[in-house]
């Protein structure tokens, strides 16, 4: 694969935006109990494998690549995907207080800035990540579910982030004229 693909995002942001998209989907989805028979604890092998460890070499792909930012992001999720999948989900409040520090590198990683869909992603993530842990302290299935849907959400945009860069799709979000009194012309 190229160093540098078609949306000027590196080719391991790429695959990192497509293994976080995989696993906040699965992740997401199965929180909300949308299909049938599926539950975040179905998550545990993709969150494990693909959200964790391959998440993790992805980053320590990105740093080599002397790409920081992707390292850092990725390096941090793919170890907390990781503890996520490993870890004993018996404590309500444990499991709220990860997910709160998950929530605080979403943060993190959004106040970073990089490209619109990146910030967009991350920022997802850490109002999934919030959410669900406030559902996790309150033991509320609703905001679980509420958690849920965002995160399967930000996968979505995790996925389409990844996947815009190499189709040649667009990856700008709309914005306003920058500066006072500027018009488009037309």
């Amino acid at each position: 694969m190229d160093s540098e693909v078609s949306a000027g995002i590196g080719s391991t942001t790429v695959v990192g935006r497509l293994a976080l998209g995989i696993t906040l989907l699965a992740f997401g989805l199965g929180t909300t109990g949308v299909i049938h028979g599926v539950a975040a604890s179905d998550a545990v092998s993709v969150a494990h494998y693909v959200g964790g460890v391959a998440l993790f070499l992805v980053g320590l792909l990105a740093f080599r690549d002397r790409d920081s930012a992707s390292g850092t992001g990725f390096v941090a999720l793919g170890a907390l995907w990781f503890t996520w999948a490993v870890a004993d989900h018996s404590s309500a409040n444990a499991a709220g207080l990860f997910l709160l520090l998950f929530a605080l590198v979403a943060l993190t990683l959004t106040l970073a800035g990089g490209d619109s869909l990146g910030q967009v992603m991350h920022g997802l993530l850490f109002l999934a990540m919030l959410v669900l842990a406030a559902a996790a302290f309150a033991g509320s299935s609703s905001l679980t579910k509420v958690g849920g849907w965002v995160a399967a959400v930000c996968g979505a945009v995790a996925w389409y982030a990844a996947t815009a860069a190499l189709a040649h799709w667009p990856t700008a979000l709309p914005g306003r004229a920058a500066g006072r009194g500027v018009t488009a012309a037309g």
